[in-house]
């Protein structure tokens, strides 16, 4: 029983040193994965609010046709008590009857499926997930129910949930209290009258009360927003396990690319060869250009470099006897300006003209 105990007591402190070590936000793709299994920030505040001051706000557009639509309920049902009860009268009367029930309930039943959605779209958009569905030993394990039971986050649900109740009913008293000398003489007026004072004193109480509640979803939805941000952090450890799961280990992805350099180097250096110069600067850079009359329509650079591939394309060049030219200037904009495999640019046409005309003097070509 002790060392159970000291187990547990172990795995509490394990779980609180590893959650003060998350420090780093949650990265797109834990963000996405945990909206995959339906974990997103939602408030159950927000369809409460938007449900009550939405049906409150058609009630108080729509309340006078609804109301009419009760009084010929009303009016029919007196009309229809001395009537013959038969088959086709009873039929008459229900279909009527539900018809009427049918304006009343139909708009509201709309108006409530309607903003149900739109609370959901507004906080976490477009989501459907079978994940939350799933069953999950959790949800049955008395242990696990009493640990959430009286957790950080159920003590904090039920001040909210007081301190609304607490908001609300002050509200409610304040206005039922302002109006007690109305509500004590409704046993004085007509029926219709009473019934349309309290359905726009209904109305009234609820437009206040959506607003208030309003104000508790705002506030709710963003410590929910909070909280998931919180619960999603991350430690730099996991920041970096899931960057090479994802992008690959940076060890392997360097020498990835150190052998993409040393191929396209080597494809480069082949080139050389084929040059009809290289313009150096002469220590730091060097460009190799190659001019066909038949196939080009203007020199282009099949190889440049700097320092050590400078050297080494100098050297290569004079393993395979190309000239090399001198021209600083030339040489620096050719390495900044043109890529290998590109033409020259029409800027830089009369300099290479000239270094290849003079090459062409020094090999006897035209």
């Amino acid at each position: 029983m002790i060392a159970d105990v000291d187990i547990r007591l172990d795995a509490t402190f394990l779980q609180w040193f590893a959650d003060q070590d998350k420090t780093e936000p949650a990265t797109p793709k834990k963000k996405q994965d945990a909206r995959k299994k339906g974990q997103v920030a939602r408030s159950l505040e927000v369809p409460s609010a938007l449900l009550t001051i939405g049906v409150f706000g058609l009630l108080a557009v729509y309340g006078s046709i609804i109301g009419q639509h009760m009084r010929d309920m009303f009016a029919r049902g007196l009309r229809d008590v001395h009537r013959e009860v038969t088959v086709h009268s009873v039929t008459e009367g229900f279909t009527a009857l539900a018809m009427q029930s049918m304006w009343i309930v139909l708009p509201i039943f709309v108006c409530g499926m309607v903003l149900a959605l739109a609370s959901g779209f507004m906080q976490y958009g477009f989501l459907w997930t079978s994940e939350t569905l799933a069953p999950k030993w959790e949800k049955i394990n008395p242990i696990e129910g009493l640990k959430n039971i009286f957790s950080m986050r159920s003590i904090v649900e039920l001040i909210k949930s007081v301190g609304k109740i607490v908001v609300i009913g002050t509200i409610a008293t304040a206005i039922l209290w302002d109006e007690r000398d109305a509500l004590l003489v409704l046993g004085r007026i007509p029926v219709w009258d009473t019934l349309s004072y309290l359905g726009h004193l209904t109305i009234r109480l609820g437009l206040i009360i959506g607003a208030v509640l309003c104000i508790f979803a705002i506030a709710d939805y963003a410590y929910q927003r909070y909280e998931y941000e919180k619960n999603l952090r991350m430690s730099l450890q996991e920041v970096k396990d899931e960057y090479k799961k994802t992008e690959g280990d940076p060890l392997i992805k360097g020498k990835i690319r150190d052998k993409q350099r040393k191929m396209a180097m080597q494809r480069m250096m082949q080139e050389v060869p084929k040059a009809d110069v290289v313009i150096t600067n002469p220590t730091h850079y060097a460009v190799a250009i190659r001019y066909d009359a038949q196939t080009m329509a203007a020199p282009r650079v099949i190889a440049k470099g700097v320092d050590y591939i400078a050297m080494t394309i100098k050297n290569v060049a004079k393993k395979n006897d190309v000239l090399l030219v001198e021209n600083k200037p030339l040489a620096r904009a050719l390495v900044e300006q043109v890529d290998i495999n590109q033409a020259i640019p029409p800027e830089l046409f009369h300099a290479v003209a000239a270094v290849l005309a003079y090459v062409y003097a020094v090999r006897g070509k035209k």
